[in-house]
């Protein structure tokens, strides 16, 4: 029998737990959350009572909820700077709908989930057709949704706000299933926490699970190579940006329930939090490589580092130092982690 024949398949060969552990795009993220834990657990007494940590779990939350889909939308080689926005664009919808046609509030969410979902199709539509950089079309329409936001409130509402909703039919359930609270002990759980939470298992099971997920990695790691052997390039890539759009009206109807009225400035510059909890989380510039769990764990980082800074009674003008900082070196780490992970191989 020749050595040919007793060669075993790289393939089948066992991969060590090390191996494993580095081929992981999270491991960066992993390593830096429990580093930021222990900071702020030294540096801020409060930093690990109960209460905090209900603060930071819906920090977290609120930015993880996007940055799943964001993520993916990265892993798949493509940016959306109109993210932020689109959430504001979401609950202002629902509201001026609601009020305007003195309707149950149903009707506007439901109005809301088409509005904000045609965005997304849009984005990636105009994409797909004009073949321009992600970064000019979505910065389009992020200018284009600011001032709409703006321009229609004041036109409707007369002022830049929209008006109350509260009182209206179907508000109570609305809330219960977009803006509720649990107190489980001395910690209290916001319903965004479960979303989020149900929005990665799904994201994950997707990536790892489904022909959907070897389309994102094809895609992001070579849009013609993909194409060649035969992956839907254009549905895919409009399928990412729509996964967006669903994401941020769940987040815009968190926003409209939970404060029942909305402000139409607010989301500007949330879409590079999104992004910064993505890059944190492993995801690559260069598309092709990340997962939803790191996002995850991204946004987490975020929620500790926004809240331990005013637990540690620092001044909070030095967060976005802070963000800015751990963003490159998380960066940083990341490319070292796929490197180690490339050489072990």
């Amino acid at each position: 029998m020749t050595a040919a024949a007793t060669a075993v398949d790289e393939r089948l060969a066992p991969t060590s737990l090390v191996r494993r552990l580095l081929g992981r795009p999270e491991l960066g993220a992993v390593v830096g959350a429990v580093a930021v834990f222990v900071f702020f657990s030294i540096a801020a007494p409060t930093f690990l009572q109960a209460s905090s940590l209900s603060t930071i779990l819906y920090s977290a939350s609120t930015i993880g909820i996007m940055a799943v889909p964001v993520a993916l939308l990265m892993i798949g080689g493509e940016f959306d700077l109109s993210a932020g926005v689109m959430v504001t664009t979401s609950a202002l919808v629902s509201s001026m709908f609601s009020y305007q046609m003195t309707a149950n509030v149903w009707v506007g969410v439901g109005v809301s989930l088409l509005v904000t979902l045609a965005i997304g199709f849009f984005n990636g539509f105009m994409l797909t057709r004009t073949k321009l950089p992600s970064f000019i079309i979505t910065l389009g329409t992020f200018l284009m949704l600011t001032g709409l936001n703006l321009g229609f409130t004041k036109l409707i509402s007369g002022t830049v706000s929209t008006k109350s909703i509260a009182d209206m039919e179907g508000f109570p359930s609305a809330r219960a299933l977009f803006a509720s609270k649990w107190e489980i002990g001395s910690v209290t759980l916001q319903i965004t926490v479960l979303w989020w939470l149900a929005l990665v298992a799904v994201a994950t099971w997707i990536l790892l699970r489904t022909r959907a997920g070897n389309w994102i990695f094809a895609v992001g790691g070579g849009a013609d190579a993909a194409r060649a052997v035969g992956v839907p390039v254009v549905k895919t890539r409009i399928g990412l940006y729509m996964g967006v759009a669903l994401c941020a009206w769940i987040s815009g109807q968190h926003i409209l329930f939970s404060f029942d009225v909305v402000q139409s400035g607010e989301g500007v510059g949330n879409e590079f939090l999104y992004i910064i909890a993505a890059v944190i989380g492993g995801c690559l510039m260069t598309g092709g490589y990340g997962s939803a769990i790191g996002s995850a764990v991204g946004a987490f980082i975020f929620g500790m580092t926004s809240n331990g800074i005013v637990y540690a009674q620092w001044n909070p003008d030095w967060f976005k130092f802070f963000l800015g900082a751990m963003l490159l070196l998380a960066t940083l780490l990341n490319a070292w982690v796929r490197k180690r992970a490339e050489a072990s191989k």
